[in-house]
């Protein structure tokens, strides 16, 4: 009987996902991005605890691209490109959304930071001239909807700076990706490489500007904060994009990308188990809100079709 339940149950969303088109391997690999992109933000949010912000993601770049740099070819047509594009889409917008982590829970970054879909569709429809359905604009306002009922937690009330920064770091992050969409005749994986190595120089000159005390923090940091540090950089971003490329280079991208609605969710329990972090039902709400707004614009209306006709 329990059989026959559970799978009248997870037949119908594995149907409806169109997961029974994806390999088992390919399965696995779409939920161990969002893990480790999930994760990512809680390791960052201890590490930030001892580094600098902004000197953490200089760190981090500068193992993703000391490892990355060595298996793509030079982009010569690109570099200028890539240069500015480091400046927005890295430097700038990981200086504010980590930034802006410090002052927030892991978790609840982790659902602000979803507002970066529909900041890249909007951006999208204003100077790529792509067009939109109904639902993606419902799906717009609940996602600024949800962010907005979680401000009314007085936890975030009162570090509503650091909200307004990672949103804007996802701001930063859509105009990035929109310039990205421009560039002709290179691989995904090159992008990710050269614009690691960009933002290195990039955000340790940033960090000079904005933050102190990066010599003590250096001297002073533990294993076990280093061991972040291998993880945003090795994990996260380098073995983080790996997977996630091999992914898009074999599916639409409306195929796999429902998967990073779990990202948000890993971060959450990732805060409560390692950080000690207890979102309030508001919280938490405001969150459900954001997700349900993102995965209107990003599942595809076939699907969302199948769904109600189940």
């Amino acid at each position: 009987m329990f059989i026959m339940i559970k799978n009248a149950l997870l037949l119908p969303i594995w149907d409806i996902l169109e997961l029974k088109k994806l390999k088992p391997i390919e399965v696995l690999m779409a939920l161990t991005v969002p893990l480790v992109w999930g994760m990512g933000l809680v390791f960052a949010k201890g590490a930030i605890d001892h580094f600098p912000p902004i000197l953490l993601m200089a760190l981090r770049f500068t193992l993703t691209a000391s490892v990355l740099v060595w298996f793509v070819p030079i982009p010569k047509k690109h570099l200028k490109s890539l240069f500015g594009i480091a400046i927005i889409a890295a430097a700038i917008q990981y200086s504010l959304t980590f930034t802006g982590l410090k002052g927030l829970d892991a978790g609840i970054a982790a659902l602000i930071v979803q507002l970066e879909v529909p900041f890249l569709v909007i951006l999208g429809i204003i100077f790529l001239k792509e067009k939109a359905e109904k639902k993606t604009f419902i799906g717009i306002a609940m996602a600024f909807t949800g962010v907005a009922i979680m401000t009314q937690q007085n936890d975030i009330r009162v570090n509503i700076n650091s909200v307004f920064l990672v949103v804007l770091g996802g701001l930063a992050w859509a105009v990035g990706q929109v310039l990205i969409r421009k560039l002709i005749d290179i691989r995904v994986m090159q992008i990710t490489a050269w614009v690691a190595v960009f933002a290195v120089p990039q955000l340790f000159f940033m960090s000079a500007i904005f933050e102190t005390g990066q010599i003590e923090a250096l001297q002073n940091a533990s294993s076990i904060v280093w061991w972040a540090v291998v993880y945003l950089g090795l994990v996260m971003t380098a073995f983080g994009y790996l997977l996630w490329n091999n992914l898009i280079r074999n599916h639409n991208v409306g195929k796999v990308a429902p998967f990073l609605l779990l990202l948000p969710i890993f971060s959450l329990i990732g805060g409560v188990v390692f950080l000690g972090e207890t979102p309030t039902l508001l919280m938490l709400f405001g969150g459900v809100i954001i997700l349900f707004g993102v995965g209107l614009i990003t599942v595809p209306l076939a699907t969302l079709s199948n769904l109600f006709k189940r």
